[in-house]
C-alpha cells in the first residue's frame, strides 16, 4: 500500500528507441558523466547542450530558471556505439533544470520541492524531490535538479515545472541523512502506506548520539495547518483501536532504551472517510518524542475527511541500524 500523492501520472506516449539511443550516446561519447551540484555550473554540460531560459511565476517562491535537453542527434565525428543495456544501467538522461528559491518571510525555512519533467503533450515524466535548507529571510538560493535515468520508450523531456512545495522552519526540520542533531537523536517520518481509506505513516526515532537514550510513551503531536497555526475539532487517540483492527493489537506503551545506533517507531493511523461536514487536511505535524525533546515538523499530509479522529501508536524497538558503518557523534 502507498500513501496517495497529488502528482501526475506519466505519459504512456513511447519515444523512438533510436532517437533515445542517439540522444543519450552523444553524452557518453562526448560528455560523460556529470554531477551538477545546487548552486553549481558543469562546463561541459554548457558546451554539450543549449539550456533555454524559462519565464516561470513559480510558487510558493520557488521557480525555474531554465532547462537544458541533450542534443537529439549523434556526433558526426564518433563512431562509437552504445548498447541498450548500457543505456539502461549507465547513462543519465542529461535533462536539467535550474531553479531559484526565495524566502519572503522572516524566519529562516527549509524546502522540499518537487518538480516535475514534462513532455510535449502536458504529461509528466518523471518527478523529482529536492531539498533545499537553511534559506535565510530574504535570501535566494540557486540550483540545479536532474531528470536522472530514464528508460527508453519515455517519451521525450520538452518542459518542468514546479509541482509541489511544502517549507518548514529551519530549526525544525528533519535532519538530513547520514547527519545527527546536537540532541543526538533523529526523528522522521516515512511516505505512510493507504489502502482502501486506511492510512498508515510511521513515525522514526533514531540514536545518533553516543549515549542511551530512554522513551517511554506516545509521541506528542501538534497538527498545524498551511499557516503554521493549530487545527482544532481533531481528536488524537492512543493507540489504533478506535480506528481500525487492521493494523494489529494496541501493545501498552512500554519503557523504550536505545542505545547509541538503535531506533524505535510509532505510527499515525486515521482513515480517509468523507461524511457530513467539512473534510480536515493536516499539511504538518509537529512531533515531540516526548516531554522536554526538541521538536521536528514532519509533513505526513494527514488527509483526515470528516472522522475528526487520529490514532497515535506508542513508540516500540524495531531492528534498523541507524550508523552501522560509521560511529554515532557525540551528544549532550
Amino acid at each position: 500500500m502507498r500513501r496517495p500523492a497529488d502528482l501526475r501520472r506519466p505519459s504512456a506516449a513511447p519515444l523512438p528507441l533510436l532517437s533515445a539511443l542517439a540522444a543519450t550516446a552523444v553524452l557518453l561519447t562526448a560528455c560523460g558523466t556529470e554531477h551538477a551540484g545546487p548552486g553549481s555550473t558543469d562546463a561541459r554540460a554548457s558546451a554539450s547542450r543549449d539550456g533555454t531560459r524559462i519565464d516561470d511565476p513559480g510558487k510558493d517562491g520557488v521557480r525555474i530558471t531554465s532547462l537544458t535537453l541533450p542534443s537529439a542527434s549523434p556526433s558526426p565525428d564518433r563512431g562509437d556505439s552504445v548498447s541498450a543495456d548500457q543505456l539502461a544501467t549507465e547513462a543519465d538522461s542529461g535533462v536539467f533544470a535550474a531553479y531559484e528559491v526565495t524566502n519572503d518571510g522572516s524566519e529562516a525555512r527549509t524546502y522540499s520541492v518537487v518538480f516535475t519533467f514534462v513532455s510535449g503533450d502536458g504529461g509528466a515524466v518523471t518527478n523529482q524531490t529536492e531539498t533545499v535548507r537553511d534559506v535565510g529571510p530574504g535570501q535566494t538560493v540557486r540550483g540545479t535538479v536532474r531528470a536522472g535515468r530514464l528508460p527508453s520508450t519515455a517519451p521525450r523531456v520538452t518542459g518542468a515545472e514546479v509541482l509541489e512545495v511544502t517549507t518548514v522552519p529551519a530549526g525544525e526540520a528533519p535532519a538530513e541523512p547520514g547527519t545527527c542533531p546536537p540532541s543526538g537523536i533523529r526523528v522522521s517520518a516515512d511516505q505512510g502506506d493507504a489502502a482502501m481509506g486506511l492510512r498508515v505513516v510511521g513515525l522514526h526515532l533514531d540514536n545518533c548520539g553516543k549515549r542511551p537514550y530512554t522513551v517511554e510513551g506516545y509521541p506528542l503531536l501538534e497538527l498545524l495547518d498551511d499557516a503554521f497555526q493549530p487545527v482544532d475539532g481533531v481528536e488524537i487517540l492512543h493507540g489504533s483501536g478506535g480506528i481500525t483492527t487492521g493494523a494489529g493489537p494496541d501493545e501498552p506503551p512500554r519503557p523504550v532504551r536505545l542505545n547509541p545506533g538503535e531506533s524505535a517507531t510509532a505510527g499515525l493511523v486515521w482513515r480517509k472517510t468523507t461524511g457530513f461536514g467539512t473534510p480536515v487536511n493536516v499539511p504538518y505535524v509537529r512531533v515531540r518524542a516526548q516531554e522536554g525533546a526538541d521538536p521536528v515538523t514532519v509533513t505526513p499530509h494527514l488527509d483526515l475527511g470528516t472522522t475528526g479522529k487520529l490514532g497515535v501508536r506508542p513508540w516500540e524497538k524495531t531492528e534498523r541500524q541507524v550508523c552501522p558503518d560509521r560511529t554515532c557523534r557525540d551528544s549532550g
